[in-house]
């Protein structure tokens, strides 16, 4: 009996599960098809790149400077140890272009702004303004939801470029100051090892991971039930699921992209 309960109940989360995707994955659709057929708006649009983009700005800039040191340090003492030192450069703009860049990126949009987004949006649903949208003739997805989805598609790559750059210089400053590394051998190894398509591919991954925590973060707040209570709820679960959705598609972009 313990057992088919356990069953039973894993069945029930796995098929809640296909339920959410099913509808966020509808909600996306919704949002491109609105994109495809010239339902925005830009005034709202630039909006959101201001707040979601220009805002997180330091907050990125800050966790990238700092990781990007602690790497440094981590790999430069390494591989000087083993005589490599100066492949470091090109070791810290290839993960910094990969990985470091866009997932810091995502990381800092989906605990900020998916926050944000879901809070507003959550708090608009349980205060019945979106169904006085809905009364009035308007589209909650045009409104609400399109604006917020092409700002973070459209400041993501900028994010990430931002964070790869002030990385890059935060190991660059790590390796030659405090490992002594030679700074020609740095730069040159980094002008050599990094390739184009380590810088799109990060790019490219930086725009799906905008797209994900966004429609994500529209979709709880559009679902939030409950009051106060709810919209602190639909708020952490919000973040909490950008941010599995982050690791995990990365996992697979990287697969698809750099093996």
């Amino acid at each position: 009996m313990p057992y088919n309960r356990i069953t039973e109940k894993l069945g029930n989360r796995t098929l809640d599960f296909l339920e959410e995707l099913g509808k966020v994955a509808e909600l996306g659709w919704q949002t491109v098809a609105g994109i495809f057929t010239g339902k925005t708006k830009v005034k709202l649009s630039l909006e959101q790149i201001v707040k979601i983009g220009y805002e997180s700005l330091p907050l990125a800039i800050a966790a990238s400077a700092f990781v990007g040191m602690v790497f440094a340090v981590q790999v430069a003492t390494e591989f000087v140890k083993f005589g490599a030192g100066k492949y470091v450069g090109g070791i810290m703009a290839i993960a910094m272009a990969r990985e470091l860049g866009p997932a810091l990126a995502g990381i800092v949009i989906a605990a900020r702004v998916s926050a944000a987004i879901t809070a507003e949006i959550g708090t608009m649903q349980v205060t019945e303004q979106i169904e006085a949208l809905q009364a009035l003739g308007s589209n909650p997805v045009r409104y609400l939801v399109i604006p917020r989805f092409i700002a973070c598609a459209t400041m993501m790559p900028i994010l990430t470029i931002a964070s790869d750059v002030v990385g890059f210089l935060g190991g660059y400053l790590v390796g030659i100051y405090v490992v002594r590394i030679n700074p020609v051998e740095y730069m040159d190894t980094a002008r050599s090892l990094l390739t184009m398509w380590d810088i799109w591919g990060g790019l490219i991954k930086t725009i799906v991971f905008g797209m994900m925590i966004a429609i994500i973060a529209c979709y709880r707040g559009l679902s939030t039930k409950g009051g106060a209570k709810g919209v602190g709820e639909a708020t952490t679960s919000s973040v909490v699921t950008s941010l599995i959705a982050i690791f995990v598609v990365n996992y697979f972009l990287s697969l698809a992209f750099f093996k």
